[in-house]
């Protein structure tokens, strides 16, 4: 599966932005994509993820209530809204497609992603 990702940028503390991230050929083996981040000097960490074929959604509790996950089946692409940013939501988001041995307790493991997008910064100012 190859993944693009696109729609970081910079925003204000409060602000809004929408990241898409196109893959071809769909979800891939997996059947799980999602979304995560790192910041400078920190893990690559979780932040969402979603099941292609029921719309299922799993969330980090940072994230919980402002990012919301979803994916359109008919255009291979997921995205991700993100709503009432933070200065501590600044990272290179990636898109990343799951393995086809991921079982759901393993969402959080980015080691059980095996195709991951190029990253879009995204950079929250206070």
């Amino acid at each position: 599966v190859q993944l693009q990702a696109c729609g970081g940028g910079l925003v204000q503390a409060g602000g809004s932005l929408r990241l898409s991230c196109a893959a071809s050929g769909g979800a891939g083996s997996g059947g799980r994509m999602a979304w995560f981040r790192q910041a400078p000097d920190k893990e690559r960490e979780f932040v969402a993820a979603v099941k292609w074929s029921d719309g299922n959604t799993y969330y980090a509790d940072s994230v919980k209530g402002r990012f919301t996950i979803s994916r359109d089946n008919a255009k291979n692409t997921m995205y991700l809204q993100m709503n009432s940013l933070k200065p501590e939501d600044t990272a290179v988001y990636y898109c990343a497609a799951a393995k086809r041995t991921q079982i759901l307790s393993q969402i959080r493991n980015p080691a059980t992603y095996n195709d991951w997008g190029q990253g879009t910064q995204v950079t929250v100012s206070s």
